[in-house]
C-alpha cells in the first residue's frame, strides 16, 4: 500500500510522519508539504509534492488532486493526517476521493502501525 502523509504544522507531527515512514512497508510515500516541509528528510525513498498551502481550499485541493492523481499507482492508501491544519486535511482528503481513490488513515501508536 502507498502511504501519502502531509508535513505541515503542529508540534511533533513529523515525527509521527517519520515513525509511519520508517515502521511501515511501504510500496511507496508521497510526502506533500509546502516550501518549508522540503526540509524534512528520511532515508527511505519517497516522492515530495510541493503545494501552496496558502491557497484558498478549492483551489490547494485542485493543486493537490492535479499533482499527486498522476503519482497513485493503488486504488487504496494509507493517510496521515497527523500534522497540518483543518484547511490542509480537507483538501487533501477531497483531493484523494475525487481522484478517486479510497483512504486508509493511519497512524502511529504505542502498539505500532494502525489502520484507523
Amino acid at each position: 500500500m502507498e502511504l501519502v502523509a502531509l508535513l505541515s504544522s503542529g508540534k511533533g507531527s513529523w515525527a509521527q510522519v517519520a515513525g509511519l515512514i520508517n515502521r511501515g512497508e511501504w510500496e511507496k510515500v508521497i510526502l506533500l508539504g509546502d516550501s518549508f516541509a522540503e526540509k524534512f528528510t528520511t532515508d527511505k525513498p519517497h516522492e515530495f509534492i510541493k503545494v501552496d498551502t496558502s491557497k484558498l481550499l478549492v483551489d490547494l485541493k485542485q493543486e493537490i488532486m492535479e499533482k499527486l492523481g498522476k503519482k497513485i499507482e493503488g486504488v487504496e492508501v494509507a493517510l496521515s493526517i497527523a500534522s497540518g491544519e483543518g484547511k490542509e486535511h480537507m483538501a487533501l482528503i477531497s483531493a484523494l476521493l475525487s481522484i478517486p481513490v479510497g483512504v486508509r488513515f493511519t497512524a502511529l501508536t504505542k502498539e505500532g502501525i494502525v489502520f484507523l
